[in-house]
């Protein structure tokens, strides 16, 4: 027997021999993975993760999608923005040229300033975004050029773990996950934005 045989076997031993640790919860309090999706509580823990990691969270009624989409590309100066042929209408905004991608050019999502898009469903747990090539999210490319990204999240795409994500993707499609703005780090690790996608995510929670 090895070394790590009877240090295994140790563990064991001393594990069997401890009593169950009862699980205490506050009085009212839920786990993540018991709440619904869409849930408040899943919302605002979406919209913590999503600042942690740096990104800009906004919370808008159905009705103002458009105008707060507006507002974040005037303050950010941006004056073209792509959007998947699918995005709805009443998403799009007014004041700013906005380019509808028929196949563009690499050279010309290049050119513009953001993308618009909507999402497939989005992790409280892990603050992520994934966006899986649906007609209001478009091709895969359009998030990663233009410098600027705005993603639209409905509060019943919310859910609390990764799994339960899963279950909600199509086997086989093409999936981006976003957590935060593109990032990495050098060699002496100082953080650089916008190598691998959009320095800037801009995320807009609607209620419904």
């Amino acid at each position: 027997m090895t070394a790590r045989d009877v240090t295994l076997a140790r563990l064991r031993a001393a594990l069997a021999a401890a009593p169950p640790t009862p699980v205490r919860h506050r009085p009212g309090h839920r786990r993540q993975g018991e709440l619904p999706p869409g849930d408040p509580e899943l919302v605002d823990l979406l919209a913590e993760r999503l600042t942690d990691y740096r990104a800009q969270v906004y919370r808008a009624t159905g009705a103002a999608v458009a105008d707060t989409v507006a507002g974040i590309l005037a303050a950010e100066g941006a004056t073209a923005v792509v959007v998947p042929p699918g995005l709805p209408a009443d998403w799009r905004p007014g004041g700013i040229e906005v380019v509808v991608d028929d196949d563009l050019s690499a050279d010309r999502l290049a050119e513009l300033d953001a993308v618009v898009t909507a999402a497939a469903v989005a992790v409280a747990e892990t603050g992520t975004i994934v966006l899986d090539a649906a007609a209001d999210q478009g091709r895969r490319v359009i998030s990663l050029l233009p410098d600027r990204h705005v993603c639209v999240v409905r509060p019943e795409q919310v859910v609390a773990t990764v799994p339960e994500a899963l279950a909600r993707l199509t086997p086989g499609h093409p999936l981006t996950w976003i957590s935060g703005p593109s990032a990495t780090s050098d060699i002496e690790l100082n953080r650089v934005e916008g190598v691998h996608g959009p320095r800037r995510l801009h995320v807009v929670l609607t209620d419904g």
